[in-house]
């Protein structure tokens, strides 16, 4: 399938990455394209499922979560169904992946302190073998999908 992102495309891309918020006005002059042009081009990718949403990105520590983290499970037998089905219920989790390997998901978690970490802990372990990393910083957050070379 012939890519619908051409070089203006992209340009837009990469504003509304760095701030979903900018009007099409100031992305158009930045680009070369009227406001009109702009929504157009954003309408399209939106409805072709290049543009997925848009987010405002809230501060795990002051909404009360001393805590993020890694979580990686390797599911027992007959197991990661019904976690499946538990995952989405579980407020803790940010971002979930089924993922390759030798464990079967990987999560973003966010706590408010070590005694919360321990008893979701808890409820997890019933499904399987856990992994558990806490992240220290982020290094790269939410980094802009750019166009590939070649």
């Amino acid at each position: 399938m012939k890519s619908q992102i051409d070089h203006l495309n992209w340009g837009i891309l990469q504003h509304l990455q760095a701030n979903s918020r900018e009007s099409f006005a100031s992305i158009g002059r930045k680009v070369g394209l009227t406001p009109p042009a702009v929504a157009e081009r954003v309408k399209k990718m939106e409805d072709l499922g290049i543009i997925e949403g848009y987010h405002a990105r809230v501060s795990h520590a002051m909404a009360g979560y001393q805590l993020k983290a890694i979580i990686t499970l390797k599911a027992f037998m007959g197991k990661l169904k019904p976690f499946l089905e538990l995952v989405t219920t579980l407020d803790e989790v940010v971002n979930c992946y089924r993922i390759t390997g030798n464990e079967n998901i990987i999560m973003e978690v966010v706590l408010r302190d070590q005694f919360h970490l321990e008893i979701f802990i808890d409820k997890l372990i019933l499904y399987g073998e856990t992994r558990t990393h806490i992240i220290l910083s982020d290094v790269v957050a939410d980094g802009p999908i750019k166009k590939r070379k070649g």
